[in-house]
C-alpha cells in the first residue's frame, strides 16, 4: 500500500514540474520575467534592448506569457500610442524561483570557469 502512495506523489511531482516548465519553457521567458519582476513594467522597445531579443522573438513570448497570467500589457491612449508591458502579481509568486536560478547559475559558471 505505502508503494502505491509513493508512485502517486512521484507522479503528481513529476506532472507539477511538467507544467512548470511548460509555462516557463524557452531560452526567454525566465530573462525577460526576471527583468519585469526586478526591473517593474517597461515598454516593449525598452524591454527587447534589455534583455537582447529580437522584437519579433519578444513579442511571441509576451503572448504566451499573457496567456499564462505572468504578464500584463497596458495600452495607453496616448500620441502615439504606447505599450507597456509589467509582471503581474502572479508570475510574483516565480520570483523565489527565478532568485534561486540566478544564484544556481551564478554559482555554476564559477565552479565551470574553475576548471
Amino acid at each position: 500500500m505505502e508503494n502505491k502512495h509513493d508512485q502517486e506523489d512521484c507522479s503528481h511531482t513529476h506532472l507539477a514540474i511538467q507544467d512548470t516548465l511548460y509555462v516557463v519553457s524557452g531560452k526567454w521567458k525566465l530573462v525577460i520575467l526576471s527583468i519585469l519582476v526586478n526591473d517593474g513594467a517597461m515598454r516593449f522597445g525598452e524591454l527587447s534592448r534589455k534583455a537582447g531579443i529580437s522584437p519579433r522573438i519578444l513579442s511571441k513570448e509576451l503572448q504566451e506569457m499573457e496567456m499564462n497570467k505572468l504578464v500584463s500589457r497596458t495600452v495607453s491612449n496616448t500620441r502615439p500610442i504606447t505599450v507597456t508591458y509589467g509582471a503581474t502579481e502572479y508570475a510574483d509568486t516565480l520570483k523565489e524561483v527565478i532568485d534561486a536560478m540566478i544564484k544556481w547559475g551564478k554559482n555554476h559558471r564559477k565552479a565551470i570557469a574553475a576548471n
